[in-house]
């Protein structure tokens, strides 16, 4: 049951805050996620299972007891090596609710393995007598129950036990070898202590497993790398949202500089909306403002990332002043049979806009044509472009990843060493060159995506995109990959987040 509890949390939560000072961090969320009712009830049919694992075998302490029987008079019980081997949980449910997260197993059953001593002394014989053996015991009727508070801490989940334990209704003793006619006499002395060691067990395996669980939140990462230039700020903000159905995150969202751990501008939210897949019941709900795609765009460009230098074309012979003679006659007549580079460079953050008909994106470059004149680059004209384009979102694995394609652009001379071009006879070329050279580079970037936060082993099915005004949601289900060793989970977070991305 340890093990169901941190598995329930850890599958929605990346909780430790990013390396900045606390200037740098912001009350807002970018990104929200929402556990459906669906979603937690896949968790638990999941995760109880995991929880018998992790708790059996238990050990119970040894037991001793004196037992006075009729003409026997006073015998001495022991058992030893009492353990709990097998565990059935037939019926159990999670519940979010004002301040916390309930966890009930109900109709468990469980069995037990124990070695019996006995021995004792009677007028009737001079001598102790005594014997050994194996006892089996079944356990029926117990309830399990935990609840947990959840609070954000300094951008951190603090959890708290308010409430856990184990009562167990019935036990049935069968003795395997030894004297059968002590059968009643063992039920009737160790039945209250058996139950009693169980419960017992039951409820500190809970504490302990609530006391991993916080320890291991605290060594968790501050971020989720995305490449060796950006990270993904994934600090929760305020506290989770729940009712009778659902959990509600709010998380940072924003891109920051890797090992900076610095936002690249300050950015305010455009949206309001909360997470909705009502169309589509789905598991879990991640909704993503449009500020987080912005904050990309501006920390790269102010990386200088977004530098391009296009010297290899599928028609190479672009590349030369003779192919532009009739386009740019001047161009070819300061510059005749020289071979060019193409500088693409943006000149502003590319700004993108999300609304319930989709995304787009508004692009703003500088084309700089560059002439390869006796091993100088001399750079010769600068166009300025801006690209209006409509984008596509997708989920593939647990990364979103876009695509772009142009609508239209503007073009418009920025400065000349040759003089004034005639922009209407270059703008065929342009838009070529955007379609064939310039949407492909991006779009294979774009293709890769940046990794939502899901924990590694569990992977997004069936994923849904839906648009609303300034943001995206991405409703999915979740399936689980059975391969991944979960039960080494809580002992290499380290391990865990290299596999996170």
């Amino acid at each position: 049951m340890a093990t169901a509890t941190a598995y329930i949390l850890l599958i929605f939560l990346i909780t430790t805050p990013p390396f900045c000072s606390s200037s740098e961090l912001t009350d807002e969320s970018f990104m929200s996620m929402l556990i459906s009712q669906t979603g937690l009830d896949f968790l638990k049919q999941l995760l109880v299972n995991n929880a018998i694992a992790s708790i059996t075998p238990l050990h119970l302490p040894q037991i001793e007891k004196a037992v006075k029987l009729p003409f026997l008079g006073q015998i001495d019980v022991e058992l030893s090596n009492i353990t709990i081997y097998h565990v059935d949980v037939p019926s159990s449910f999670i519940k979010p609710g004002d301040t916390g997260i309930a966890i009930v197993a109900s109709g468990t059953s469980c069995n037990l393995s124990m070695n019996w001593h006995y021995s004792y002394g009677t007028w009737l014989v001079p001598v102790s007598i005594s014997d050994s053996g194996l006892a089996s015991v079944q356990v029926e009727g117990m309830e399990i129950g935990l609840t947990l508070g959840l609070k954000i801490h300094e951008g951190v989940i603090d959890i708290s036990l308010l409430e856990g334990g184990c009562y167990v209704k019935d036990i049935i003793i069968k003795l395997d070898g030894g004297a059968s006619w002590l059968y009643q006499g063992m039920v009737d002395a160790f039945q209250g202590q058996i139950a009693s060691a169980v419960e017992n067990a039951i409820a500190k395996a809970l504490e302990e497993g609530v006391l991993k669980l916080e320890t291991f939140l605290e060594g968790l990462p501050k971020e989720i790398p995305v490449d060796d230039i950006a990270s993904l700020n994934v600090t929760l903000v305020n506290d989770p949202l729940m009712n009778n159905n659902s959990i509600g995150l709010e998380i940072n969202g924003l891109f920051t500089r890797t090992e900076k751990g610095k936002v690249s501008t300050v950015f305010r939210k455009n949206s309001q909306s909360s997470v909705s897949c009502t169309n589509s019941p789905k598991m879990l709900g991640i909704l993503l403002d449009e500020a987080v795609f912005n904050s990309a765009s501006a920390l790269y460009y102010n990386a200088e990332f977004m530098l391009w230098t296009v010297d290899t074309l599928p028609d190479q012979s672009m590349l030369n002043t003779a192919w532009w003679r009739y386009l740019i006659p001047q161009l070819y007549k300061k510059y005749p049979n020289d071979d060019m580079n193409l500088n693409i460079s943006l000149s502003a953050p590319p700004v993108v806009r999300i609304s319930p008909h989709g995304i787009s994106a508004t692009v703003y470059a500088d084309l700089i044509i560059d002439v390869l004149e006796g091993g100088n680059i001399v750079p010769v004209v600068c166009i300025s472009l801006v690209i209006r384009g409509s984008g596509s979102v997708k989920v593939v694995q647990n990364n979103l990843a876009g695509s772009l394609q142009l609508n239209d652009f503007t073009m418009q001379l920025k400065w000349s060493q040759i003089g004034k071009l005639h922009m209407y006879l270059i703008q065929p070329v342009v838009w070529t060159l955007i379609e064939t050279v310039c949407l492909p580079y991006a779009n294979a970037r774009l293709g890769k995506g940046f990794p939502l936060p899901i924990i590694h082993g569990f992977t997004l099915q069936n994923a849904e995109i839906v648009f609303s005004d300034s943001a995206v949601t991405v409703c999915s289900d979740v399936t689980f990959t059975d391969s991944y060793n979960h039960s080494k989970l809580l002992e290499y977070p380290n391990r865990w987040i290299q596999k996170f991305v």
